[in-house]
């Protein structure tokens, strides 16, 4: 996936054409990717789910809920497999090729084979007792023999089913199973054929620049692996670490700095949490305000070039990824700013210790990091200098982290390190493009159901004002926060208030960049919250001392972004510059 954009970086500075087939292929290796790294998560049990179910208490009722979960997270895997293979079969009719001429069809195994695994993989993880997997094999059965009688719940309420979802995903079920089973529900309800979600997910997976997402993380991956935090952290410290506060400030600024390549995914917390969480205690800061700081930095950077959440944002949307990146530039220093100013404070009133200034710590920290710090200029001057496209420059990016990383620094293996980060990162992404491909089944539901539409005649009937919507909508998104990740809360939520958004007059950059600020703070709150519960583990301190730490953070940041909403010139004044 990286060497074939490359390759047509060179060959159209070269000859001023591209080659033929490479964008399909890209766009089909991606599809390949993701959703072979969602049956390797589901074999080592890391498909993304809600913590809800490690609130139960140990033995036999958390055991018997695993086991329930497990046995409808098996069903809805199954009925996605039987889905694929009907999107196969009518594919296989239709005879379309891609790139040299491969069957398309033959691309799509991959989603069957994918479902059925995890299907599989959910059974077998179910319990290590032989009783609980039996009971998930009925699940698995139940869902094949819907699949096959497709007419049982046509015409019929789907509250049962949809009740059964919501239950097993509070118990720990994948995220995806509950996008994906409760569009299932729908779609036979209205005796809709089930192959319309995985067309959807297809659809999703080939899109031209989504490619940019797994090569983006696996940057953000080779970074993480290496010692780039430790060079980072060590420019930050000599450039601002004389001021008050200087270190709570470099751990926000390296926050951001790995979260614009590995997006909301929590890779921040895990990879840095323990160097930075460190680097505060051995200033004397308080383990409340740095636990705090921490979790809350693992979503900055959300909004600064190249965040992954930006680029689902404009695929989604359907809008220009390099605005989104030019006008989420201001609300990302004024996010960064607030978290650095919180870090000012503590500094002032703890009178924690400082870093020297000296010229000579300053010139070898940035000889030992130039390279790190290069990285965001290559993918500026690549993206905006309209030099490459975004999938070419996030495979840039992959090579320049490859060749510093493992030839110039020499931090990581070619045998041990490379193929971890690999594993790593195929996991992840896996875990999001299944939650991404069942949301856009949902998605796809409610807009043939014209459920946009209907929301926009009901704001528009009692909504008036725009600032009352823009209100409104901070709110509404504050809940969806609570309830969905980042990436499942793009493919629903944004069909739903474009249209709206559109009604009032919302500039469509404004309007992406106040919901990705918004969904920053999905990040600290319950129930959701991944980087509470990533803190929790990561720290091995209990949810509810994580959450309070975090929550000075989440006032600041939901602080910055009511001025992000209601200040549309943050947004727009690199896009409109008089």
């Amino acid at each position: 996936m990286a060497l074939l954009p490359l390759a047509e970086f060179v060959a159209r500075l070269v000859t001023r054409a591209g080659i033929p087939g490479s964008g399909s292929l890209v766009q089909h290796l991606t599809l390949w990717v993701g959703f072979i790294g969602a049956a390797v998560a589901a074999r080592e049990g890391k498909l993304l789910a809600l913590a809800t179910g490690t609130f139960l208490p140990e033995g036999r009722i958390r055991r018997a809920a695993e086991v329930t979960a497990a046995a409808v997270a098996a069903g809805v895997s199954a009925l996605l497999c039987r889905a694929a293979i009907d999107l196969v079969r009518v594919e296989r009719g239709g005879g379309s090729t891609i790139a040299f001429g491969i069957p398309v069809w033959v691309v799509q195994l991959v989603l069957p084979f994918s479902f059925g695994a995890i299907a599989l993989w959910t059974v077998w993880r179910a319990s290590p007792r032989w009783g609980g997997r039996v009971v998930a094999t009925i699940g698995l059965v139940a869902g094949l023999a819907l699949g096959q009688m497709p007419g049982l719940l046509e015409g019929k309420p789907p509250w049962i089913g949809l009740a059964l979802i919501v239950v097993a995903t509070l118990m720990g079920g994948p995220i995806f199973v509950l996008l994906g089973g409760v569009a299932l529900l729908f779609f036979l309800k209205d005796g809709v054929p089930i192959a319309a979600l995985p067309v959807e997910t297809y659809r999703l997976a080939v899109s031209p620049t989504l490619a940019a997402i797994p090569l983006f993380t696996l940057t953000g991956f080779l970074l993480a692996e290496g010692h780039a935090s430790t060079r980072l952290l060590r420019v930050f410290r000599a450039v601002i670490g004389w001021v008050p506060g200087g270190t709570a400030v470099v751990c926000v600024v390296v926050c951001a700095f790995f979260t614009a390549f590995t997006g909301g995914s929590g890779v921040t917390i895990l990879a840095l949490g323990a160097l930075l969480l460190s680097a505060l205690k051995q200033e004397s800061y308080r383990e409340r305000f740095s636990l705090g700081l921490i979790t809350a930095g693992g979503s900055l950077g959300l909004l600064f070039p190249p965040a992954l959440p930006v680029i689902l944002y404009g695929i989604v949307a359907q809008i220009s990824i390099e605005d989104l990146f030019l006008g989420g530039m201001l609300p990302g220093f004024l996010m960064l700013g607030l978290a650095a100013a919180w870090g000012v404070r503590e500094g002032v009133v703890t009178g924690a210790k400082r870093t020297t200034f000296t010229w000579r710590e300053l010139g070898a920290a940035l000889q030992d990091g130039k390279w790190e710090l290069l990285l965001p200029v290559i993918v500026g001057v690549a993206i905006f200098g309209g030099f490459a496209t975004l999938v070419e420059a996030s495979a840039l990016t992959v090579l320049y982290a490859f060749v510093t990383q493992c030839f110039v620094h020499r931090d990581l293996s070619l045998r041990r390190d490379v193929p971890r980060a690999l594993v790593e990162c195929v996991v992840l992404v896996g875990g999001v493009l299944v939650i991404l491909g069942a949301a856009m089944g949902l998605s796809s539901y409610m807009v043939d159901a014209e459920v946009p539409a209907h929301l926009v005649a009901w704001t528009q009937i009692h909504v008036h004002s725009p600032p009352v919507f823009l209100l409104g909508l901070n709110l509404f998104l504050l809940v969806v926060g609570c309830l969905m990740d980042i990436f499942s809360a793009i493919v629903v939520v944004v069909p739903l208030i474009v249209p709206i958004g559109h009604a009032f007059g919302i500039d469509p950059v404004h309007l992406g960049i106040i919901f990705i600020a918004n969904l920053e703070l999905g990040s600290l709150t319950p129930p959701v919250g991944l980087n509470r519960f990533l803190a929790s583990y990561r720290f091995d301190k209990p949810m509810l001392q994580v959450t309070r730490a975090s929550l000075p953070m989440l006032a600041i940041l939901g602080f910055g972004v009511l001025l992000i909403t209601y200040l549309p010139w943050l947004t727009t004044a690199l896009l409109h510059p008089k």
